[in-house]
């Protein structure tokens, strides 16, 4: 079965980077989206950053400019380039695939275990 792990988070301080990545083990059909959402303590889950099969790229408001997404085909990989942090980016970020098993069955979201990222004032 398909897995998504995730790695990159850790504790910054404002202003500097980090990169988060997204892997998926195990075969994968189809692909036709991936990207990142984040939870912050006591809030809901929000949407990020997205990318489509075709390469169509779409950021929260309160990331764009700051946050790019990316992906390797070749390594069923997204990332998360993340620049000029700021401390309300403090969350637990999660990747997903939107995926199928096959051409029959339906699209859903595979889920990452989350990585968190901490940044200090």
């Amino acid at each position: 079965q398909v897995q998504l792990v995730e790695s990159g988070g850790g504790l910054v301080q404002a202003g500097r980077s980090l990169r988060l990545s997204c892997a998926a083990s195990g075969t994968i059909f189809s692909i036709r989206a991936m990207g990142w959402y984040r939870q912050a303590p006591g809030k809901q889950r929000d949407l990020v950053a997205t990318i489509t099969s075709g390469g169509t790229t779409n950021y929260a408001d309160s990331v764009k400019g700051r946050f790019t997404i990316s992906r390797d085909n070749a390594k069923n990989t997204v990332y998360l380039q993340m620049d000029s942090l700021k401390p309300e980016d403090t969350a637990v970020y999660y990747c997903y695939f939107d995926t199928r098993a096959s051409v029959i069955s339906a699209y859903l979201k595979l889920w990452g275990q989350g990585t968190l990222v901490t940044v200090s004032s």
